[in-house]
């Protein structure tokens, strides 16, 4: 049987499609000596042709080709419905193709010139996808709730687990950013890979560069041994930017390059070495906000944003949370059915506003059981503010010897203290507490003028 014939053969077969007989011979020569099966195409075309006889494992492509560019084959591919993950082989610099090629479908894009060790790590990678049909439905048993925003998430989170785009994703404190992370990774060709979170606002500024470029023995006073920093760690895995708009100026410059050039130099290293993370970014703050008021570089912007994630607030998925709710208090209780929420509970939990979203109502949920006086949940059990007697409060409030403001940062005060007071006055695990970044944490007793001893400057 001819092999256009073939369905899938045990040799993965990659298509390379390019109108330079050099660069083709030079990427077959790889591909051959990988083991690979090669078919070659020189335009759009005959690229399609071999596309529509199936077998194709892999394709790559030059941006600019004969009769149209790159892009024409990733739209073609995604609009087919076909297995076939496609790399992008862009100009030099040309970030603006790169990223055209990711948000179109691309699993990833190459620079030229091609460096090879990229191009074998690319292939490696790609070839490891796993196919729609055999994918484990992880996020349908993560992501709870039938609403068409946490339905979208589902759907996106499907489609760009299969690429190596750079994925931005945004949302409320507590409404699952971090899950959503980890839901991409492990439906990815990355899943057995590492995955490094970094809580980008919990560096001190002075630490940042040794911590994600790691360091050289003796390149400054205490480095008495080579360190490895988070990008050689995530190294062929997945690294997130958790809080990236906490990102110093200077660090954003670095980052860039990193994510242009895909090789990271040590601190007090001479040399860059080759690295392949797939990046992925979140935070609760408008980065598009933070670029209008110069505080997040555009460039950087435009590379981490190129999919865009949001995660939806539990206000958006009101029908949803009683379903929410009861499968929390089972993982809470063991996953024991003896415990129930009331009628009048449920209903309380489904009108709340839940500024902290997924964690608050965890929360909610775990004070309820350790208050409950028996096996069912009671609106007393839960000590939620409604919304209606909250506007009351805040009316009171108006009218007492505080005004709104005054009486909001006494509030404040008295949490952070209560935190600092814990911690043995240790900000950073007080930050982690309160559920805020180290530096917003700091900002705020600045503003407050409390110190570390909990008096006033």
């Amino acid at each position: 049987m001819h092999s256009d014939s073939k369905i899938k053969s045990q040799v993965p077969t990659v298509l390379l499609v390019d109108d330079e007989p050099d660069i083709l011979e030079l990427l077959e020569l790889t591909m051959l000596r990988m083991g690979l099966e090669v078919r070659r195409a020189s335009n759009v075309r005959e690229a399609r042709q071999h596309l529509d006889k199936n077998g194709i494992d892999l394709c790559l492509t030059d941006m600019r080709l004969p009769d149209g560019d790159g892009l024409e084959l990733v739209r073609y591919i995604s609009a087919q419905n076909l297995d076939v993950p496609i790399a992008v082989i862009t100009a030099h610099g040309n970030a603006e193709n790169a990223v055209a090629a990711l948000k179109a479908g691309a699993f990833d894009y190459l620079s030229k010139p091609v460096a090879l060790d990229q191009l074998r790590a690319l292939v490696k990678s790609a070839l490891k996808l796993p196919h729609s049909s055999g994918v484990v439905e992880t996020c349908e048993k993560s992501l709870l709730g039938h609403s068409p925003a946490i339905q979208r998430v589902r759907d996106l989170i499907e489609r760009v687990a299969r690429s190596q785009a750079p994925v931005h994703i945004t949302g409320e404190s507590g409404s699952g950013k971090e899950l959503a992370a980890r839901l991409i990774v492990e439906k990815s060709t990355r899943h057995d890979q590492p995955f490094i979170a970094v809580n980008c606002g919990a560096i001190p500024e002075t630490l940042m560069e040794s911590e994600f470029f790691g360091y050289r023995k003796g390149a400054f006073t205490g480095a008495e041994k080579d360190r490895e920093g988070f990008f050689q760690v995530a190294n062929g895995g997945t690294l997130l930017l958790d809080e990236v708009a906490d990102l110093p100026i200077n660090m954003q410059v670095k980052l860039l390059r990193i994510i242009q050039e895909k090789k990271v130099r040590k601190v007090g290293a001479t040399e860059e070495e080759p690295i392949d993370v797939r990046i992925l970014s979140a935070t609760h703050h408008n980065l598009a906000e933070r670029v209008q008021q110069g505080h997040f570089r555009q460039d950087l912007y435009y590379r981490l944003n190129v999919i865009s994630l949001q995660m939806p607030s539990l206000r958006e998925m009101r029908d949803d949370i009683s379903e929410i709710a009861i499968q929390i208090m089972k993982k809470i209780n063991g996953g024991s059915n003896t415990v129930k929420f009331s009628t009048e509970s449920l209903r309380a939990l489904s009108t709340y506003d839940y500024p902290g979203n997924v964690r608050e109502l965890e929360n909610i949920i775990e004070r309820a059981l350790a208050l409950r006086l028996n096996d069912e949940i009671t609106p007393t059990d839960l000590q939620l503010m409604p919304s209606e007697s909250f506007r009351q409060k805040e009316n009171s409030v108006g009218s007492s010897k505080y005004s709104l403001t005054d009486y909001l940062d006494r509030l404040e005060r008295e949490a952070i203290l209560e935190a600092l007071g814990q911690t043995g006055f240790n900000r950073t695990a007080a930050a982690k507490i309160l559920g805020v970044t180290f530096r917003a944490l700091r900002y705020r007793m600045e503003r407050l003028s409390i110190t570390d001893k909990g008096g006033a400057d």
